[in-house]
């Protein structure tokens, strides 16, 4: 940008008042518009701020206003989502106050849609942007204490607001650890960070207690972290209890004291006192500077990188889980995350299909509809918030099947499938796979009551294709063919298939079913991928990579949804110096699998996609029909995925992936 950024702010409340000022501090920036619910506010706002700034009634209002740039929100927490996503959506770069999003899950929506927009984001950790902190990061990295061993932080104060009022609102995300709290998990991670030379670090573990006031909220709130390596942190928050909002460093030759961390002052400047054993104290004087003028002026200056090293999105994303991990430690849930709350998209608009989605479907016999050949497994998401916006993130991107069970999360995640769906009503848009009958209940009597069962979490009166999540050799198969018979006719599945089944049990299943003029098998699912199992992750599963299972596939024609299509991972993070994870070496370390990862990293490199969607493509482009299950936990993990779907691999492609040519 060769002129000044015209900032426009959401919200003119008294963070907007300190950004407001910093921006005339700023040596890019200039406040060009105000947008607030009531119009009049808005006016009085940039009236104070000088003349020529435009005022609106309303957010959107803002957000078309051609003439605005970049966007600073300083809403309550519960609008941050949605008004970010709008913004970005508009073509502005954004900064959002803190906290980005009360919860994890939001946070990946915005960052994802600040991904598209190609605009520059960054949440409202101005503090991060002050000299002060770089040059602590600075000590910490050049060893200045010696080896750092702990880290007390602190940001409370004690307020006695209006009932009512957002601090202390459990529907506006009050309390502490969201308000203030935040800075003091950022502080510990980017110090934990700076000691392994690194921009920030995640804790490995981390124990809190807090007190709940009569509002719901919390009003004090401490947290003990642990970090790889031994480092650990004691963070405190609160919003009725004052403090001494420090920092402080403990490290093997000595201590680092910032006694300003959060609010250093812009015009005489702050100090970092630097004591070591044996030594005077130092102080280090840091001339003043404002904040919130460097924060905006980073705009301009890492917009094409979108994002800042001073508060990146990754960075963010950290920041938020272990704020979710602090609440649930001392029990704190908001209304507006409760299994009864009608979440809607984080965008705030009805779900539907992108524009740009490249999602290819398929169908299976006894199904009359379209079926997007990723499956999306619902066996991981932690909470609704969390569920909502990945399944919403993966219709958006066009798919409509999804992999349930009724052991999975002891029935948890059907039921969030269930609620998610209710409070979309868009169950008839989707292709629903229900397992049942796993060992050592795998029989007809539990396929009747447990598929009742998963019904009933569901919210639906079917799943379109039922699969049997084992089989039970014991039991003669034309047992299972009329029982699935018997479920179709009574509406309650469309179709159905085995999970973890021989093809030679399959093959005699439908046998079974053609010479009794009834339904068959209609598709299989079992391991299939690129990396071969030595050992399958569970007991009584089926895999299908040997030449002969493959061969009867082709012949048939029949469907497969195979799960562990990215070997778990194998193709992401393997390493054969990183034996951390004992079921990935126990089932996918292999000289030929290595070498089969070394050949979709060299494809990977040519195409520039991750090898994830290499062993995807792979799975993709077999002589039968496949809907791959995928896991994702986040956001980005799905479209790492979904890359694959872009890939058109040859014939000679393939083999060579899986070592036949």
């Amino acid at each position: 940008m060769n002129q000044k950024t015209s900032w426009g702010i959401i919200g003119p409340g008294g963070i907007a008042h300190s950004f407001a000022a910093g921006l005339q501090a700023s040596t890019t920036g200039r406040l060009a518009a105000v947008a607030s619910r009531s119009e009049s506010k808005a006016r009085a706002f940039a009236d104070s701020f000088g003349t020529g700034i435009s005022s609106y009634g309303s957010y959107q209002e803002l957000f078309d206003d051609p003439a605005v740039d970049a966007v600073y929100i300083a809403t309550v927490h519960t609008s941050h989502v949605e008004l970010a996503i709008a913004a970005l959506d508009a073509g502005k770069h954004v900064i959002c106050e803190k906290p980005l999003s009360i919860n994890h899950a939001g946070a990946m929506a915005v960052l994802e849609a600040a991904r598209r927009s190609g605009r520059y984001f960054a949440e409202g950790y101005m503090y991060r942007f002050h000299p002060q902190t770089l040059r602590l990061a600075e000590l910490i990295a050049a060893g200045a204490i010696g080896e750092v061993a702990h880290v007390e932080s602190m940001f409370s104060f004690a307020a006695n607001p209006a009932p009512g009022h957002r601090l202390l609102n459990p529907e506006l995300a009050g309390g502490g650890i969201l308000d203030v709290g935040g800075y003091v998990v950022s502080m510990a991670r980017l110090i934990a960070g700076a000691a392994q030379g690194k921009p920030f670090a995640e804790p490995v573990s981390l124990t809190a207690k807090g007190t709940l006031g009569s509002t719901g909220v919390d009003e004090w709130a401490t947290a003990s972290l642990e970090f790889s390596g031994g480092l650990t942190a004691h963070i405190s928050t609160g919003v009725r209890l004052s403090g001494a909002n420090q920092t402080v460093v403990y490290g093997s030759h000595g201590t680092i004291t910032v006694s300003e961390p959060w609010l250093p002052n812009a015009d005489a400047g702050s100090d970092i006192v630097l004591a070591r054993v044996g030594e005077a104290a130092e102080t280090i004087h840091i001339p003043g500077a404002n904040h919130y003028g460097l924060e905006a002026d980073a705009v301009p200056q890492f917009a094409s990188l979108q994002q800042s090293p001073q508060m990146g999105w990754a960075d963010s994303l950290g920041n938020i889980k272990v704020m979710e991990q602090w609440r649930a430690a001392i029990g704190l849930q908001y209304p507006c995350e409760a299994d009864d709350a009608r979440i809607p998209t984080a965008s705030g608009r009805p779900l539907a299909r992108r524009s740009d989605a490249e999602m290819p479907y398929g169908t299976i016999d006894g199904v009359g509809k379209h079926i997007s050949r990723l499956v999306m497994g619902c066996d991981n998401q932690e909470t609704l918030g969390h569920a909502s916006v990945m399944f919403d993130d993966f219709v958006e991107r066009g798919g409509n099947a999804f992999d349930t069970a009724h052991v999975y999360g002891g029935g948890r995640q059907e039921e969030l499938v269930g609620l998610w769906m209710a409070n979309r009503g868009n169950r008839d848009d989707l292709f629903i796979i229900g397992k049942g009958a796993h060992t050592p209940h795998c029989n007809p009597e539990s396929i009747i009551r447990q598929l009742d069962e998963s019904l009933g979490r569901l919210r639906t009166d079917h799943v379109d294709l039922y699969m049997m999540h084992r089989d039970n050799p014991q039991i003669p198969v034309g047992e299972f063919v009329e029982v699935l018979n018997t479920l179709v006719d009574q509406g309650k599945i469309r179709t159905f298939g085995g999970s973890n089944w021989t093809t030679a049990r399959y093959e005699e299943a439908n046998d079974y079913a053609s010479d009794n003029n009834l339904q068959g098998f209609a598709a299989l699912s079992n391991h299939f991928g690129l990396a071969h199992a030595l050992e399958l992750p569970w007991a009584g599963c089926e895999h299908l990579t040997n030449p002969a299972d493959q061969s009867w596939l082709q012949e048939t024609g029949t469907a497969v949804f195979p799960w562990s299509s990215q070997a778990r991972g194998f193709f992401a993070r393997a390493d054969w110096d990183d034996t951390s994870d004992a079921d990935l070496v126990r089932c996918y370390y292999s000289n030929e699998n290595f070498e089969r990862l070394a050949r979709a990293r060299k494809l990977a490199d040519e195409l520039g996609v991750a090898p994830t969607a290499i062993a995807l493509a792979y799975v993709l482009a077999q002589p039968f029909p496949t809907f791959p299950l995928i896991g994702p936990r986040t956001v980005e993990e799905t479209r790492t995925s979904m890359r694959g779907l872009n890939i058109k691999l040859s014939v000679e492609q393939v083999a060579w992936l899986d070592l036949r040519g």
